[in-house]
């Protein structure tokens, strides 16, 4: 069974993540959508309030949701996972995300990065663009799914 694990902050998840984890859900057995948490990041949303938003908005039988605190390597390794998928939405993302896979490959050789590119109408969407919007009180609905619209602008009026 090839399992494949989606990991990001999600601080909240957006369309543009849902594009990349549907899309991973027809390539994998199995994905699992992984809320990373960043010592470096202050999140607006708890890790537990991340991980039910996911869950709320994915209703695929073969994806999953969890968390974990410590190197992806780490955790890739403890489920056995064989690939790590990583979202693309520019060239400006690419850098990054090709200097953490190439750590990634060195920790846990025997998981691949595959880099998914969002669909073109979300290539500009991102947690923080919907964080920013939200906070001046802006329609988020384009940005985020429905079942989730509402809990995400509250919080992020109130922010």
């Amino acid at each position: 069974m090839a399992i494949a694990v989606c990991p990001g902050s999600f601080d909240p998840v957006t369309n543009g993540h849902l594009d990349i984890i549907q899309r991973a859900g027809r390539l994998f057995d199995k994905v699992i959508v992984l809320v990373i948490v960043n010592p470096d990041k202050t999140p607006v949303f708890t890790r537990e309030e991340r991980v039910d938003m996911i869950q709320r908005s994915i209703d695929l039988p073969n994806v999953e949701v969890d968390s974990y605190c410590g190197l992806l390597a780490d955790y890739v390794k403890k489920v056995g996972a064989a690939v790590i998928v990583k979202g693309l939405r520019a060239v400006t993302d690419f850098e990054y995300e090709f200097q953490m896979a190439l750590t990634n490959k060195k920790l846990a050789p025997f998981a691949e990065t595959m880099f998914l590119t969002t669909s073109a109408s979300n290539m500009y969407l991102s947690s923080s663009v919907v964080r920013q919007v939200g906070s001046f009180g802006g329609d988020i609905s384009p940005f985020v799914p429905e079942q989730i619209k509402q809990q995400i602008a509250q919080r992020l009026k109130r922010a």
